[in-house]
């Protein structure tokens, strides 16, 4: 009992120095995106809701789940590429006023801090299964932003949305089947087919691309991202028997 009373406290009180740290690194990302914000569109109304609801989400899981008493720098890194998603996401309601190379370069940076949160993590021994669920929802995030902005501008057709929603339609699965809500092993190529979507679906936003190679880039990128699903969606069902 006594074992019991000494270790709750550390367990609840734990993360409240990465949770304030956390609020205090938002609050100043939230006045530069909005300043961002007003530059780029001509209203920073959804910039701001859309970091709102990505940072709150994190929050919540920090508090419950975070095991450490530092945020790290890994953690601020992944919050700087959450404000970056936002930011794109303002395109979606402005796609024929945003200039296409502000989205590619924004993307472009979104991306590039892709692999330093992770490697700050593990060099800060500050890794988590907090800190690699928000890099990943923040990444299936941008993936989702940027092929919705490409559809609405008219640079490609529908098909592109299974670069950008695939992970999603994987998670409403779940929902049907429950063994596809099984944690899965780390996998080398899960890792890269990722990198291998968001790296297409940036490219398709330089502006300039012939379609054609647009086009192809898009089917080889999609086909990359269906086999990978169809593999883990394969081994979930037969371990589930």
């Amino acid at each position: 009992m006594v074992e019991s009373n000494s270790t709750n406290p550390a367990r609840t009180q734990g993360p409240r120095q990465p949770l304030s740290d956390f609020a205090l690194l938002a609050g100043a990302l939230g006045v530069g995106l909005g300043l961002a914000a007003t530059a780029i569109y001509a209203t920073p109304l959804w910039v701001l809701c859309a970091f709102g609801v990505g940072a709150g989400v994190a929050a919540r899981g920090l508090w419950g789940s975070y095991p450490h008493h530092d945020l790290g720098l890994c953690n601020a890194v992944t919050l700087v590429r959450l404000g970056l998603t936002a930011l794109l996401f303002g395109a979606l309601f402005e796609p024929g006023a945003v200039s296409a190379w502000a989205v590619f370069w924004i993307a472009v940076a979104a991306f590039a801090l892709d692999g330093v949160d992770g490697y700050l993590a593990r060099h800060s021994g500050l890794a988590s299964r907090f800190g690699a669920r928000f890099d990943m929802e923040t990444d299936a995030a941008l993936g989702a932003i940027l092929a919705t902005w490409l559809l609405l501008s008219g640079a490609v057709g529908p098909a592109i949305l299974i670069l950008g929603y695939l992970r999603y339609a994987f998670v409403v699965a779940g929902w049907i089947l429950p063994a596809l809500r099984a944690p899965l092993p780390e996998a080398l190529r899960r890792k890269a087919i990722c990198v291998a979507q968001i790296g297409a679906l940036i490219f398709i936003t330089l502006p300039g691309n012939p379609w054609s190679l647009d086009a192809l880039v898009s089917l080889i990128a999609s086909g990359l991202l269906l086999y990978s699903f169809g593999v883990d969606s394969f081994r979930l069902l037969r371990r589930a028997g």
